[in-house]
């Protein structure tokens, strides 16, 4: 189960970086963005914080980074005791996601995102393929605990 999270996590590492120099090459190209639906652009915003922008300020770049790397490192070793594909899945996409944006971090300063989604009830901040990763991995590993976890406990008891 190990090979096959780090085989998604290299995956998403590899198509979040290069989606991100293609998007960071158009977008100069475009910097007031790009209308491609009446609901979805592309655009090009830097991200030094977290979610939303939070804990943006000028001095938490290399906090964001430790913090991130702490959690990849507990992510690693939660794949490492994965026992069934879907948690492994999962955490390979959360994996990913998480040294995409540490990349970022690392070489911008802050975190690129290009997708910005404005629907008719709300607008969404903008976000990226490493962003994406990270919320579908969550939900997978939230089904799993939820009905794969909660079945193999009673199949073993």
């Amino acid at each position: 189960m190990l090979r096959l999270g780090l085989i998604v996590a290299a995956m998403i590492i590899a198509v979040d970086q290069v989606s991100k120099m293609y998007l960071i090459d158009l977008m100069a190209r475009y910097p007031h963005g790009i209308e491609v639906t009446s609901f979805f652009n592309l655009v090009m915003v830097w991200n030094r914080g977290v979610s939303f922008g939070m804990f943006a300020g000028d001095n938490m770049r290399w906090i964001l980074v430790a913090v991130a790397v702490v959690i990849s490192i507990v992510v690693f070793f939660w794949l490492r005791k994965a026992t069934n594909r879907m948690l492994s899945i999962g955490l390979g996409l959360v994996l990913g996601g998480a040294i995409g944006n540490i990349i970022d971090r690392i070489r911008f300063g802050a975190v690129a995102d290009f997708f910005d989604f404005d629907l008719i009830f709300m607008r969404w901040p903008a976000f990226n393929v490493a962003d994406m990763a990270i919320v579908v991995g969550v939900i997978v590993i939230l089904f799993e605990n939820l009905f794969q976890g909660h079945n193999s406990d009673k199949l073993s008891a």
